[in-house]
């Protein structure tokens, strides 16, 4: 959020809670909501009016092979990587047409490109999550609309460095570097960048 408030922008940040988390800077807003509730998505995207760019970060990860991987995981998998993103979509979508201007940015896995076994319902829903960001970027393109998709490898995050201490950080990728990206697609340079989707490292 940092790099957009950075450009002057106006943020309005959806998380289920804001408790532990404070930003002094009075253009970021913060919205507890529940995104994998329909009603809820409507109701960030009404508060936020009008939204000019929409970034979705949310995601979950869970290991098991395709014989292993139980009903719940699946399910859970394409709540968070599939549902949440379908819904904020929809929920943002009429603003945007409305207007005849837009910015939907997704981020994705490298899991899309290069498969890792035993992550069956990880792969499945970021996969899934790649096709629906490009099928709505064909479905809005002549509305002044693109939509794109990040496909980032290993982010270097305090909770990837403690679950794997004897990794080469130094080859993993920057939330500073996704940021930057994230700014550029949503600028008006990148208007004609639509349907892409972006490998980083």
């Amino acid at each position: 959020m940092d790099a957009f408030l950075a450009t002057g922008a106006t943020v309005y940040g959806a998380d289920l809670s804001w408790k532990h988390q404070r930003h002094e800077n009075p253009r970021f807003h913060p919205l507890e909501a529940n995104l994998l509730v329909a009603a809820e998505c409507e109701r960030v995207a009404a508060l936020a009016a009008p939204v000019e760019s929409l970034l979705h970060l949310v995601g979950g990860f869970a290991d098991g092979t395709v014989a292993e991987t139980s009903d719940e995981t699946w399910q859970k998998l394409l709540d968070l990587n599939l549902r949440t993103a379908y819904s904020i979509f929809r929920a943002v979508l009429p603003q945007m047409l409305k207007a005849r201007r837009g910015r939907i940015v997704a981020i994705g896995s490298r899991a899309v490109v290069e498969p890792m076994p035993n992550f069956a319902a990880y792969n499945a829903s970021k996969a899934a999550l790649v096709s629906l960001v490009q099928t709505l970027a064909m479905e809005v393109r002549d509305n002044g609309i693109t939509a794109n998709v990040i496909l980032p490898n290993i982010i270097d995050t305090a909770p990837n460095r403690a679950a794997m201490p004897s990794a080469d950080f130094t080859k993993w990728v920057t939330p500073a570097s996704i940021a930057g990206m994230l700014v550029w697609l949503t600028s008006e340079p990148a208007r004609d960048v639509t349907g892409a989707v972006i490998k980083i490292r």
